[in-house]
């Protein structure tokens, strides 16, 4: 299977995944890396594993962002796409293309502390601030919300009096690094099934 793999920023997720392709848990090829910010690390991790990477910058090409992302994804048209850390919502056109091929994860447990303005720092801060025992990351399809999409996985972070929006982000990619993963692997292997909002692991 082509993955088609998209990060904003660092790319820790990113790198989860290319480590579990070269190490075989994945069977599947990861074609190309895009970003939407220049200079973003994980541009530099695709260059470090001979991925194909492009950036597609969101803040140049403003009005034209979606158009050229729509033509970038249609030329090295994948079986499969993950979003590991990409923080630009998706257009409806593209979303619609690729139904239930879109991968994303999300750093809190759905519905809560997800949506617009629900990104990095901010879902930490968010779930400091409200004051929850429990939070953690979960692995969706993307459909036209903001994540809001059916889920694949989900596992839960004890949240303790300690904390701070960077204790819990670490604890949360812990997890991460490792949900995804699986979740890419059933995934690739046809061991999901939708049905309506729910997803069934076969």
């Amino acid at each position: 299977m082509r993955l088609l793999v998209m990060a904003s920023g660092n790319g820790t997720d990113f790198q989860s995944i290319i480590d579990a392709v070269e190490s075989g848990y994945i069977n599947a090829e990861i074609v190309a890396l895009i970003s939407d910010k220049e200079g973003a690390y994980a541009l530099k991790r695709a260059e470090d594993h001979n991925i194909p990477a492009y950036c597609v910058p969101k803040k140049k090409l403003k009005n034209n962002f979606y158009t050229e992302l729509m033509k970038l994804v249609d030329e090295i048209n994948p079986d499969g796409i993950i979003l590991a850390g990409f923080i630009t919502i998706l257009n409806e056109e593209l979303v619609n293309k690729y139904h239930n091929r879109i991968i994303n994860i999300h750093p809190s447990l759905i519905p809560s502390f997800c949506g617009k303005g629900y990104y990095g720092g901010n879902v930490h801060k968010a779930v400091i601030d409200y004051g929850v025992k429990y939070t953690g990351c979960t692995v969706h399809f993307v459909d036209t919300g903001a994540d809001t999409g059916p889920i694949i996985l989900q596992e839960v972070v004890k949240v303790d009096d300690n904390d701070t929006p960077e204790t819990i982000s670490n604890k949360v990619l812990e997890v991460e690094h490792r949900l995804l993963p699986y979740a890419v692997k059933l995934f690739t292997e046809g061991r999901i099934k939708i049905e309506g909002r729910k997803v069934k692991i076969l």
